[in-house]
């Protein structure tokens, strides 16, 4: 990661921790807590975990790039792509995913993906991209093509019982609202590059969290059915969530509330 990327890009998010000019979503001990962190986030130490199970399960970065089928030098650019289809799965994968098809290329067990473990494995792998663009190609294929369409149509569709879609708490109409202390943001290419900075730290959970996670937790508090992690239905979540963050620069772990 270049120096001062997170910092920035944190910086920015405090700053519009405001709504209408009045007061802090925040209260003052969570925005205090957050400055601190800005320099010495928790989640560092997680990452740095991650590192040492990749070298200690398969060999390291060489091995990714030898499963990527790409070089050393490409292999920041590749993950940068994520999610993407990988002939050898036969589907559009999350980074995730493609770390559990290694894992079990190398005779392990592969990590369940709401463990604590594959959050620290899949954040170490994320941050090899720091300091790249994001560059998924919804274009590259026809799976990928498919994938794009349904993620669009799971943000905008409505469901359950208090008919919301994740577009009805990001859309244009909503933006800024402050709901349960934090303001909606701006999820499309014009906004927040949400995809960018995730896996995160969640300070409100004292835990290293990916994006499919923070999907879940706002199904539940929305009352809607959660959709499963690995589904295609959530992998095309992620898929249509990364694009509108496409060209943002990768600093990973972030910092949310």
């Amino acid at each position: 990661m270049k120096p001062g990327i997170k910092i920035v890009l944190s910086l920015a998010l405090l700053s519009s921790l405001s709504f209408g000019g009045e007061s802090f979503a925040m209260s003052d001990a969570d925005r205090a807590m957050y400055t601190e962190m800005l320099e010495n986030n928790p989640a560092d130490i997680l990452v740095e975990s991650g590192n040492e199970l990749l070298e200690e399960l398969v060999g390291g970065d060489a091995a990714l790039a030898a499963f990527y089928k790409v070089t050393e030098d490409d292999l920041a650019k590749y993950i940068a792509g994520f999610p993407r289809y990988i002939e050898d799965f036969k589907q559009v994968v999350t980074i995730s995913q493609s770390l559990q098809g290694l894992m079990h290329k190398h005779g392990h067990k592969p990590f369940k993906l709401k463990s604590a473990k594959m959050f620290e494995l899949s954040s170490y792998v994320k941050s090899i991209a720091n300091g790249e663009n994001i560059n998924i190609d919804i274009n590259a294929n026809k799976h990928i093509k498919k994938s794009y369409a349904m993620g669009e149509n799971n943000y905008m569709t409505p469901r359950g019982g208090r008919g919301l879609a994740c577009n009805s708490c990001h859309s244009d109409a909503v933006i800024g609202t402050v709901l349960r202390t934090q303001p909606l943001p701006d999820l499309s290419s014009k906004g927040v590059a949400v995809a960018a900075t995730w896996p995160a730290y969640r300070m409100t959970k004292s835990s290293l969290r990916t994006l499919p996670r923070r999907f879940q937790g706002c199904m539940k508090n929305a009352l809607l059915k959660v959709i499963p992690l690995g589904s295609e239905e959530m992998v095309a979540l992620e898929v249509y969530l990364t694009h509108q963050a496409k060209g943002s620069e990768i600093a990973i772990p972030g910092l949310k509330r």
